[in-house]
């Protein structure tokens, strides 16, 4: 047992006691155990099988709660600037190096030389970082920058700061900063890693240009380090500069290479990240199964490595866009709701433009229908800030949530002011122009939202598909609807999703009742009730049944047709929806014109 002082810090073993510039600071029991191993072997490197034995003797557990316990280690080493103390080394465990100064310790020409004393701005700064109080943080550093205390990492973590308060164009001058000052202290490696930053924010931002400045600049500063993290990071940049870029194949191929790095280097976040957008990149080019299962393990991998905010809302964020687009409602809702929960409990109070969005369309989709506008109007506000790009997806939810409300003028103003963003609106305003009796007009609208490589297109295709073929028999185009049904019928685990599969039987229902086989047209009108049903979206069960009981009215089953139209008003009733309770009105005359000629007849 001993004292250990390192840099502003003093470990006692015999009092369990852990000070920073003589104020004692909170440490769990496992990482303080873990710290004072490391100082005690401070001439060597520990191997994970001694450190899993030496801290849970006789305990079998895996790796990850290592992972864990270092990476909360190195958060309270960051609140005295000597997070690069301790090493990890893949494929082979930790040690703390103490003997050179590390480069949280070195001080470039732009970052001051005054000591940090107890009580200054840049230990307050520190300290609410690891405590995840972004708004105090940001506050301390910019005291801490006044008074000439900070050094280059701690622009780092200004920066990060900003960002989980939702102000990423206010880090980027800070980011820049530190690209320079690692530049000039020779840490040119080091510069890589603001720099990868700054190409995410301005990519987030719409700025592909200024992006891939950024980008080229990391790789001049990484050059030939091949083996390092920053390039496993550059990889995983590269793979979302080229998915902006609609080059899906080569954006698989970067993130790949991202996973590769990350998992020879034992590094949970640049494992994750190439994963998810691994993940990401299969989906859109028809390896369902596959992308969802790179996707829910890169996310199970990063959140339990204790991952910063915003990396941990990358990987959950990324899931939720591929779930939207698929229409894969019940996967979405559960991870939104772990999102929203994971973001409180990380200091992130005001949820992110892009959570905001991803929660509107699934409360649109279960037919919360106010709450979902009101949330989607929050999201476009906040997404203005934090990811500007999304702004014109955030308007086709709106224009979605305004059709099934039957508020046509709304829905058709939101899916135009969608497009005139960059974003295409189907299959939402094919649906409204059918509404409207434009038919032709939404069929060749799906046509051509069928064109191209975008990852919103490829990932969507599914959806348009299935309300494509549902038009081309509306428009008594025959053999267009069977030749699309067809290519997602033949691929069932290409578009393994409930809602594709209720959109499909609506389209053979359609087609069946052109061909007057009324008996199957029924049949696929209860199976895709059924399926509407396993996503949880009473809307379109609603439609489904009206549609249903029209038919059952055609072949003169008035019992049957009641009572499918008293559930679906029942429904209409339930989420507020003027145009449900349209569809509803005319049926019931339907079904009283039907009965009107049944007692004529008798």
């Amino acid at each position: 047992m001993g004292i250990y002082s390192f840099g502003d810090f003093e470990l006692n073993e015999d009092s369990r006691a852990l000070r920073l510039a003589g104020s004692e600071i909170e440490a769990q029991p496992l990482v303080f155990d873990f710290l004072a191993i490391l100082l005690r072997h401070q001439d060597r490197a520990m191997s994970k099988d001694e450190l899993l034995e030496t801290l849970w003797p006789g305990v079998t557990v895996t790796e990850a709660s290592l992972q864990r316990v270092a990476s909360l280690a190195r958060g309270i080493l960051r609140q005295g600037g000597m997070e690069a103390a301790l090493r990890n080394l893949p494929r082979f465990g930790y040690r703390i190096c103490l003997d050179q100064p590390s480069i949280s310790e070195r001080r470039p020409a732009d970052a001051g030389g005054k000591p940090s004393s107890l009580g200054s701005s840049i230990l307050s700064a520190r300290a609410a970082v690891a405590g995840r109080k972004w708004h105090e943080a940001a506050a301390s550093f910019a005291k801490a920058d006044a008074a000439d205390e900070l050094l280059t990492p701690d622009l780092e973590e200004w920066g990060l700061a900003l960002e989980c308060m939702g102000r990423p164009a206010e880090a980027i001058p800070l980011l820049a900063r530190a690209v320079t000052a690692y530049g000039v202290a020779g840490e040119r490696l080091r510069a890589a890693s603001p720099a990868i930053t700054l190409a995410r924010i301005h990519l987030e931002r719409g700025e592909l240009a200024v992006a891939k400045g950024w980008h080229k600049r990391a790789a001049q500063l990484i050059d030939t380090a091949s083996d390092s993290r920053e390039h496993g990071l550059w990889c995983w940049m590269g793979a979302r500069i080229m998915g902006a870029e609609a080059e899906p194949e080569q954006a698989l191929a970067l993130a790949e290479q991202a996973f590769a790095v990350g998992r020879h280097l034992d590094d949970p976040v640049v494992e994750s990240l190439g994963l998810i957008y691994r993940g990401f990149f299969k989906l859109c080019l028809g390896e369902t199964k596959a992308g969802q299962e790179d996707q829910d393990l890169a996310a199970a991998l990063g959140l339990s490595s204790d991952v910063d905010p915003i990396v941990g809302g990358i990987l959950y964020c990324n899931i939720l866009w591929a779930c939207r687009n698929f229409g894969d409602w019940s996967r979405a809702n559960q991870w939104t709701l772990g999102y929203e929960d994971w973001c409180r409990g990380h200091g992130l109070e005001d949820l992110s433009g892009s959570c905001r969005l991803h929660r509107a369309e699934v409360l649109g989709v279960h037919g919360t229908l106010k709450e979902a506008e009101a949330l989607v109007r929050a999201a476009l506000d906040q997404l203005a800030l934090d990811a500007p790009w999304a702004t014109g997806d955030a308007l086709r939810v709106l224009g979605d949530i305004h059709l099934a409300a039957g508020e046509f003028t709304e829905a058709e103003t939101a899916y135009r002011a969608s497009h005139a963003a960059g974003w295409d609106p189907q299959p939402g305003l094919a649906l409204l122009q059918l509404e409207q009796g434009q038919a032709e007009a939404a069929f060749s609208a799906l046509e051509r939202s069928l064109v191209g490589n975008g990852w919103p297109t490829l990932q969507r295709r599914g959806m348009v598909l299935a309300t494509l073929a549902k038009v081309a028999a509306c428009t008594n185009r025959r053999e267009r609807a069977k030749e699309v049904i067809a290519e997602l019928e033949t691929q069932p685990q290409r578009w393994p999703m409930a809602s594709v599969q209720a959109l499909t039987a609506e389209a053979k229902a359609e087609l069946f009742m052109l061909e007057e086989r009324f008996a199957e047209a029924a049949r696929e009108l209860q199976i895709a009730c059924s399926r509407w049903n396993e996503v949880g979206s009473p809307i379109n069960v609603a439609d489904a049944r009206l549609s249903l009981a029209a038919l059952l009215i055609k072949i003169g089953d008035r019992s049957g047709a009641e009572l499918e139209l008293g559930t679906a008003l029942a429904a209409a009733k339930k989420v507020d929806s003027s145009r449900l309770m349209r569809r509803c009105e005319k049926l019931k005359d339907l079904i009283a014109g039907a009965q009107a000629l049944t007692v004529g007849g008798e």
